[in-house]
């Protein structure tokens, strides 16, 4: 019999734009206060792309971050998996342009599209990758610009989202190897249609012909979040043997900060060991997770050998959960 492999983390990376744009900033944009959105989101700022900044030049930025913090260069990469909701181009695949920027000429690329869920959705795609040897190293990224779909005279969305972009190399080794016992130990993903209506972009190439505009019902979305949510994590916890007490961190999707704090509360899950963001960042889709835990590594939170839950919920509706061990 063949040895196992898993798939360990080798080194974290993120970027956000340069412009700041506080609550205060909404002021003469739209209908809202910087109370109002503190109170109902939790968010107090998020970073908006400029002129020359899009979701391939972030995620090139970040991709570069993790490869130096993995100690790799870019031609140790044999698979690039990028998500994302907002591409530069209809096509190709923004993974195909990040490859060609780091100057990456072998192994192959490409998108994954499952909007705030998409970074989990990329690191199970990855995971598969890597344990059945088809790729020894992969560079996962979650990058969007959402600031470009948005109706900035729509106040119940513009104010909520922000842009950005994280990255992760994975690397596939064999248990019994020095990292044997580390890697993603368990991932969860689901997705409903049904719910397509409550979180959704009014256009697209088949349809309009146009990008479209973010619409969202966001009372329908909170309704079912928590408890779809509540449902991938405790998914985990039976699969992996245990239970809230044995997690180290949680990083949710960093979308709204009453959502966070309801999930971590019904799954019995210490505040203190969960990871925010979303009062600097705002919802930056795909790359929320990976900026958070980009974030948590590099000021020390994440040790070596501690064991760390992910989990999103986006439109569509998709959701999922992963563990990982450090």
């Amino acid at each position: 019999m063949s040895e196992k492999i898993v798939s360990v983390v080798r080194g974290t990376g993120s970027v956000l734009p340069e412009r700041v744009m506080r609550n205060q900033d909404f002021a003469g944009v739209v209908e809202t206060s910087d109370e109002w959105i503190r109170q109902r989101t939790g968010i107090e700022q998020r970073h908006i792309a400029g002129e020359g900044e899009t979701t391939v030049s972030l995620a090139e930025t970040a991709a570069r971050r993790a490869l130096d913090a993995a100690g790799l260069a870019p031609a140790d990469i044999d698979l690039i998996i990028l998500a994302t909701a907002t591409p530069d181009n209809t096509f190709p695949a923004s993974a195909v342009q990040v490859q060609h920027r780091l100057g990456i000429t072998g192994g192959f690329a490409f998108d994954v599209h499952a909007v705030c869920s998409g970074f989990l959705y990329a690191l199970t795609t990855a995971d598969m990758y890597l344990r059945s040897g088809q790729a020894r190293r992969v560079l996962v990224i979650g990058a969007e610009t959402f600031s470009r779909i948005l109706d900035w005279e729509d106040r119940t969305t513009c104010v909520l989202f922000g842009d950005g972009a994280g990255a992760v190399v994975m690397e596939g080794v064999t248990k019994g190897e020095r990292d044997g016992e580390k890697g993603i130990l368990v991932a969860k993903l689901r997705s409903d249609g049904a719910h397509m209506d409550k979180l959704y972009v009014d256009g697209g190439p088949s349809t309009t012909g146009t990008v479209g505009h973010l619409r969202m019902q966001g009372r329908e979305v909170f309704k079912h979040a928590v408890g779809m949510i509540s449902d991938v994590i405790e998914a985990c916890f039976e699969a992996a043997g245990i239970g809230p007490e044995d997690i180290d961190w949680f990083i949710p999707h960093q979308a709204n900060r009453r959502i966070i704090d309801a999930s971590a509360k019904k799954l019995g899950i210490d505040l203190a060991k969960v990871v925010v963001t979303v009062d600097r960042h705002g919802n930056t889709s795909a790359a929320s997770i990976p900026l958070a835990l980009d974030a948590a590594v590099r000021d020390g939170r994440i040790k070596p050998g501690d064991l760390v839950l992910l989990e999103a919920m986006g439109g569509g509706f998709t959701w999922g959960a992963i563990l990982v061990r450090w």
